[in-house]
């Protein structure tokens, strides 16, 4: 039996990876709390996409959800999230009634709006909040939860395998609490966030490798790859770090299309440069250049979860340090492959340009999708 060759498995990798992005949508909701006294107002928004997979708006089956199905549909949406949103105090549970559907837009899209009160039988002193919307539907999904209780303002990420919920204290909220939280969100956020994994593989594609006149050859020892690849890594972890901090401590904002647009543009900079290679010693410079921008990418994630007051600069040392955990793991699964077959010359000659085409391929069609959304 023929052996597919190593170089030929990775590079199936790569297309499929790129089909994968291309088909993948990340899936977020929002949650809303005010507490006072027995009462809880808020509000939870879900994208109409997510609503019309998890209960069919879309009764005419023309592809499109007006306001009138929405409308329509909202007592049947309603029942869907409250079977799969509750409140409780921990040994009771606080009865939510839902207020008809309204229509939110965001930069992703509208979202369908749920105002909402519910009242517990005494005044709590701990809330346990639980969220499993899209449950069996889209493991990728979380809910984004901004709880405010007096003058402070608590933050958690909800839903994905974790059915048991988080118990908010709405007296004395611990300002560390929340530190697991924003770390696994950055974790999901690096792996989810496929572009900003896509520019980090253009680059190091070839640090394995050298140029020589106008041919690529592979580098004699580990030590040559691992240097080249901690430059890239350090200089693309520096950069995006400082212009996540900036946006999240609002010191520098740009506009979320501005941005999106940019990092679709850097994937496909630095996948062409593998093809035709305009810079071969200094790729540490572009990873520190277009970092930068990458770094108001991870920012827009987190504007939209918030920063709990009293405890921001915890939670956003924790999203940073997810989103390097994440990024190392990737490129730990990556490099030891890549060094192995950098002898082979189906690597330099099919892996390498014909991968990195296919993920400049998938980056123009964002590029396209992100200026003229």
């Amino acid at each position: 039996m023929n052996r597919i060759p190593p170089a030929a498995l990775l590079l199936l990798l790569l297309l499929l990876l790129s089909q994968a992005a291309s088909a993948h949508v990340s899936s977020t909701g929002f949650l809303t709390l005010h507490s006072e006294g027995q009462t809880l107002t808020g509000s939870v928004e879900i994208a109409i996409r997510d609503a019309e997979l998890a209960v069919g708006l879309d009764t005419n089956h023309d592809g499109k959800v007006s306001w009138g199905e929405l409308r329509t549909n909202g007592p049947a949406l309603a029942r869907y999230v409250s079977e799969h949103f509750t409140l409780g105090t921990g040994s009771s549970g606080c009865p939510i009634a839902f207020q008809p559907p309204q229509v939110n837009e965001r930069l992703d899209g509208n979202y369908a709006w749920l105002p909402f009160t519910a009242r517990c039988s005494d005044n709590p002193r701990r809330l346990l909040v639980r969220y499993n919307v899209m449950e069996g539907l889209d493991t990728s999904h979380r809910g984004l939860l901004a709880l405010t209780s007096g003058f402070s303002t608590q933050t958690a990420v909800l839903g994905g395998k974790d059915r048991s919920g988080v118990l908010l204290s709405l007296d004395n909220p611990d300002r560390w609490r929340m530190f697991p939280e924003y770390l696994r969100a950055g974790v999901e956020h690096i792996l989810s966030g496929i572009d900003h994994l896509l520019f980090l593989v253009s680059l190091l594609l070839p640090a394995v490798l050298f140029r020589d006149g106008r041919q690529w050859h592979p580098v004699a020892s580990a030590r040559a790859a691992v240097s080249d690849t901690l430059k890239i890594v350090t200089a693309f972890t520096l950069a995006h770090s400082i212009t996540l901090t900036l946006a999240a401590l609002d010191v520098v904002r740009l506009p979320s299309r501005l941005t999106e647009s940019v990092i679709a543009a850097s994937i496909i900079a630095a996948a062409l440069n593998n093809i035709v290679p305009v810079i071969t010693r200094s790729r540490a410079w572009v990873a520190f250049a277009f970092g930068l921008l990458h770094g108001f990418g991870f920012a827009a994630i987190l504007a939209e979860m918030g920063l709990p007051s009293g405890a921001r600069l915890p939670a956003l040392l924790a999203f940073n340090l997810g989103i390097e955990a994440g990024q190392l793991a990737v490129v730990l699964a990556i490099m030891p492959v890549v060094y192995r077959l950098r002898d082979s010359s189906s690597y330099r000659n099919t892996v390498m340009p014909w991968g990195s085409a296919s993920i400049a391929v998938l980056a123009s069609v964002w590029l396209i999708e992100r200026v003229y959304a």
